[in-house]
């Protein structure tokens, strides 16, 4: 029944934010703004509404360990680089420590990731053994396992060039240049949709599918807010800069 209820609310989440985030800028970062209620410090907030995906995912698996595959414990491993990252390293990493979140946007990520890593964990508690599925089986792990590594090192990198431009805690904002910026806005988003949309094929699941349709409905969105604010901020903005997809979008 909660897997069932948490797969539904992430599939209808997708078109949903997709569609108002077009509407409605999702105020944190150089988006935030007053008139969402009580705040919280960026970095703390990071922290809460990305801990459950953290834990309930490697609770929902561990809790199974007995009959878990090794395979399945090899993409759990990843799922938890990536949220360990998000949780334990990069809020601390923030330069600017004024930076604030409002309070019921902490709120909705941190429902929302208790019930994405509760669908994800129960799918990956029952995942095959490599040897159950075939070469074609064997292939799709690895090709969707690669896309993941290569989007999270898209992403952590993205996050350092970002940094960079706010050395010694400095407030401002700046044009960022170097690797994908020269052709994207926002190619931290970009390393996230091909982290999600490799864990898709890689375990080849419904909730795997349905966290990778909202990854896209939540940052493409966010990404041409983005690219909006960077063209209305600096006039030298390079207009050739997509929003979050190199050469498309």
């Amino acid at each position: 029944m909660l897997y069932t209820l948490s797969l539904v609310v992430i599939l209808v989440a997708a078109p949903v934010v997709f569609i108002a985030l077009y509407f409605i800028t999702a105020p944190y970062g150089r988006h935030f703004r007053e008139g969402w209620g009580p705040s919280m410090p960026a970095r703390f907030g990071w922290m809460v509404m990305e801990a459950p995906a953290l834990i309930v995912m490697a609770v929902t698996v561990l809790s199974r360990a007995s009959s878990v595959s090794p395979l399945a414990f090899a993409l759990l491993a990843l799922w938890e680089i990536h949220y360990g990252y998000r949780t334990l390293v990069f809020p601390f990493l923030i330069r600017e420590q004024r930076t604030r979140m409002p309070i019921v946007l902490a709120a909705m990520a941190f429902l929302f990731n208790c019930m994405n890593g509760y669908a994800n964990g129960s799918w990956l508690a029952g995942f095959p053994q490599a040897g159950e599925g075939g070469v074609v089986f064997v292939v799709r792990v690895a090709v969707g396992a690669a896309l993941f590594a290569c989007g999270f090192v898209t992403h952590v990198l993205s996050d350092r060039t970002l940094r960079s431009l706010r050395r010694n805690g400095e407030g401002g904002y700046q044009i960022p240049h170097g690797g994908l910026f020269e052709y994207v806005s926002s190619p931290n988003y970009f390393g996230e949709i091909l982290e999600w949309c490799g864990w898709a094929i890689a375990t080849w699941s419904l909730p795997g599918l349905a966290f990778a349709l909202f990854t896209v409905g939540n940052l493409v969105p966010r990404a041409h807010a983005n690219r909006r604010w960077y063209k209305a901020t600096f006039p030298e903005y390079p207009a050739q800069r997509r929003r979050v997809i190199p050469f498309v979008y």
